[in-house]
């Protein structure tokens, strides 16, 4: 399947910014079941400084914002071309040790809600098991919009019982980890069967299974990642995988905008 991408991101500010810097993740990854055919960033109101690929193999672009500039627009575009692999990523690749994926973060710390939602589910197939957890949080935590922010926790979210993917992503990270099974955060695009516009990334969760490598799974939907999802950016909770991130100075009165568009080409 090729899927055609465009995603603008675009802020507003009432005061100008007198200085600013942005991480953008917005690439997807090259992999043997994904293959990048074409891609590019556009920016108005400011620069690219630098490009450059992290220790989770994510394409990171660094932005400076032009002096005094009011607005920042940034626009990613282009095509993939995905097969299904049911969910199955593949081998572990460096440079990042595969048992760093197995520490927990302040977001997927596995306290007591996690630790209850996991507690019998440990004499099982690995598969079988992590398919029950996914069933599990999605019970537990019901995905409503608007609910949770993007600092919460997996256990804020299992005691608030509702979230969004992001919460549902962390929740099956702290859960896996505690099973003592790696585990890892992604983001990227969700291709929707309902409409092409959308106003967010999408995230779901990667597991490590002995004899398969990575293994996908998207609670918030129930299922795992097939030809549809774009893997774009993997890490150890949001924070690493996080779209746009960054500092400025000045720039007060911010208003964010984002449009995505994702469909079958």
């Amino acid at each position: 399947m090729r899927l055609t991408i465009h995603h603008t991101t675009r802020y507003s500010f009432d005061q100008p910014v007198t200085f600013g810097l942005q991480q953008l993740r917005k690439t997807p990854k090259n992999t043997p079941n994904q293959h990048v055919l074409e891609w590019h960033t556009r920016i108005n109101g400011g620069r690219k400084e630098l490009s450059f690929e992290d220790h989770h193999h994510n394409t990171t672009e660094l932005i400076s914002f032009e002096p005094g500039s009011s607005s920042l627009e940034l626009i990613s575009e282009g095509r993939v071309e995905l097969n299904d692999t049911h969910g199955v990523v593949g081998r572990h690749r460096g440079p990042s040790p595969l048992w760093l994926y197995a520490r927990a973060t302040p977001l997927t710390e596995a306290r007591a809600g996690v630790r209850e939602l996991v507690s019998d589910l440990d004499n099982r197939d690995t598969v079988d098991m992590l398919h029950e957890l996914s069933a599990r949080i999605q019970r537990k935590v019901a995905y409503e919009i608007g609910v949770s922010h993007a600092g919460w926790s997996a256990e804020d979210a299992i005691e608030a019982a509702s979230g969004v993917c992001q919460d549902h992503a962390h929740v099956f990270i702290a859960g896996a980890r505690k099973l003592g099974l790696p585990a890892r955060y992604v983001s990227g695009y969700l291709m929707l069967n309902d409409r092409t516009t959308q106003d967010a990334m999408h995230a779901w969760a990667e597991a490590h299974v002995e004899g398969l490598g990575w293994v996908g799974f998207d609670v918030s939907n129930g299922i795992s990642p097939d030809a549809r999802y774009v893997r774009v950016a993997t890490g150890l909770d949001y924070r690493d995988a996080a779209p746009v991130s960054g500092t400025r100075i000045g720039g007060a009165g911010e208003v964010l905008d984002v449009q995505i568009e994702v469909a079958q080409q």
